[in-house]
C-alpha cells in the first residue's frame, strides 16, 4: 500500500463510505507478509516513497514468484532485477495467466510486472549516459528502475571518451536534465568529463568492464571516487539500481 492508497482508505473511513471491517481486511498485510524465506515489505512506499524491489541474484525461482505474489495480493507492481535468462523465463512460465503479465526486460536484466503503465511523478527527468554497448546492462537497469520509480528517462548510448565528440555533442541535452548518472567501465573517466560540462549533480556507476588491470571495476571506482570534477558522486560497482533510486529521490526532490 502506497501513500495514496492508504490516504484514500483513511478518507473512506473517516467519511464513512467503508466501515472499520473492510479496513482491517485492507490493511491485513500491515506491514508485510512473512514467507518464511522472505518478509516481503509491502509497506515501504507508504513509509519511503518507493516500493520494494526484488534482488533476484542468488534467489530461487520458486522464491521470486512468491514474493510477487504477495505484491499482488497487495495490489502492487513487482520488480525484480539482477535475472537471468533462465531464471526469467520459468519464473514467466510459473506466472502465466496471472494478470498484468510479468514482462521479461533482457537488457536491464529485469522481470516486472505493472498494473498499468507508468506514469512520471516529478517534473524534471534523469539522464542515464553509457560509455559503451559493454555497460550497457548497468546503464538499462538504472535506466529502467528509474522509470519504475515514476522518472522520465533520457538514454544516451555509446558516448565513451574514446570518442569524446560525442558526449560533448549532447552537452545542452543533458543541462536540461535535472540529475544524471553516469556508467562506465574500464578508467571510469566519463563520469569526471559529464561532470565538467554541466550544472548538475553527476551520479557515477563503475562497471566491472575492462581488461585485467580494472582489477573487474575497482580501477574506475577509484578514478570516480578521486574525480576533480565537482558533483560527483559514485555508487557501488556495477550498482545500476543504487544509482537510480538515488537520482529518483533528487529529482523529486526529496
Amino acid at each position: 500500500m502506497n501513500r495514496e492508497q492508504l490516504t484514500t482508505l483513511l478518507t473512506a473511513l473517516a467519511d464513512g463510505t467503508t466501515d472499520v471491517s473492510a479496513a482491517l481486511d485492507a490493511l491485513a498485510s500491515w506491514p508485510g507478509e512473512e514467507l518464511g524465506y522472505a518478509h516481503v515489505d509491502t509497506q515501504r512506499a507508504a513509509r519511503t516513497g518507493h516500493p520494494e524491489v526484488i534482488f533476484g541474484q542468488g534467489k530461487s525461482p520458486a522464491q521470486i514468484v512468491g514474493i510477487l505474489e504477495v505484491l499482488h495480493r497487495a495490489g502492487q507492481d513487482g520488480l525484480v532485477t539482477r535475472v537471468d535468462e533462465a531464471k526469467a523465463h520459468e519464473v514467466c512460465a510459473r506466472m502465466d495467466g496471472l494478470e498484468p503479465a510479468v514482462e521479461w526486460v533482457p537488457d536491464a536484466r529485469i522481470l516486472r510486472r505493472l498494473h498499468a503503465p507508468r506514469e512520471a511523478e516529478a517534473t524534471g527527468s534523469i539522464a542515464v549516459v553509457c560509455a559503451g554497448t559493454s555497460d550497457l546492462p548497468v546503464a538499462e537497469e538504472a535506466a529502467v528502475v528509474a522509470e519504475f520509480m515514476g522518472n522520465k528517462v533520457s538514454r544516451f548510448w555509446d558516448v565513451g571518451v574514446a570518442g569524446i565528440h560525442r558526449v560533448i555533442g549532447h552537452a545542452e541535452q543533458l543541462r536540461s536534465t535535472r540529475v544524471i548518472i553516469v556508467v562506465a567501465g574500464m578508467e571510469g573517466a566519463l563520469a569526471s568529463v559529464v561532470a565538467g560540462l554541466v550544472d548538475k549533480p553527476v551520479i557515477a556507476v563503475p562497471t566491472s568492464v575492462g581488461y585485467g588491470a580494472s582489477f573487474g571495476g575497482v580501477a574506475a571506482l577509484l578514478a570516480m571516487l578521486n574525480s576533480c570534477a565537482a558533483g560527483v558522486s559514485v555508487v557501488n560497482i556495477d550498482n545500476g539500481f543504487g544509482a537510480a533510486m538515488q537520482a529518483s529521490l533528487i529529482n523529486k526532490g526529496a
